[in-house]
């Protein structure tokens, strides 16, 4: 089981070229290292996930469009990410505000691109004694 995901995590889309960095908006009662904990349900594309940059999937129409306009030379294309359903449940019986909480080894896919997102940061900061 991974560590408890906070709001301010960075995240990682397989395709994407920057990394990103989430909101949560599904709670902000249940508190971990003084951040709102995520749930499985902060998964929304520009509201609890920004754009990560640059897109190089060939499954996005966008990119694969760019692609085929350059004589199939590989043209990234800004990210429109878009979640197919909510983040994968790792934790089942730990909850926040009554939904499971997001753990740092769940994954998410992408719809636009076929992409999947990633915790590469939990969020939260462990003071070392």
């Amino acid at each position: 089981m991974g560590e408890i995901v906070v709001t301010g995590a960075t995240l990682l889309c397989t395709f994407g070229a920057a990394p990103s960095c989430l909101n949560v908006t599904s709670q902000s009662v249940n508190l971990a290292d003084g951040k709102p904990m995520a749930t499985i349900q902060d998964c929304q594309g520009n509201t609890n996930i920004p754009p990560f940059g640059m897109c190089s999937s060939p499954a996005n129409p966008q990119v694969a469009a760019a692609t085929a306009a350059a004589l199939g030379v590989l043209t990234p294309q800004p990210c429109s990410m878009a979640p197919a359903g909510i983040w994968s449940a790792s934790a089942p019986g730990l909850l926040a505000g009554g939904k499971p909480v997001l753990m740092s080894d769940a994954a998410l896919s992408c719809i636009t691109g076929a992409g999947s997102i990633s915790v590469t940061f939990a969020g939260q900061v462990k003071a070392g004694l």
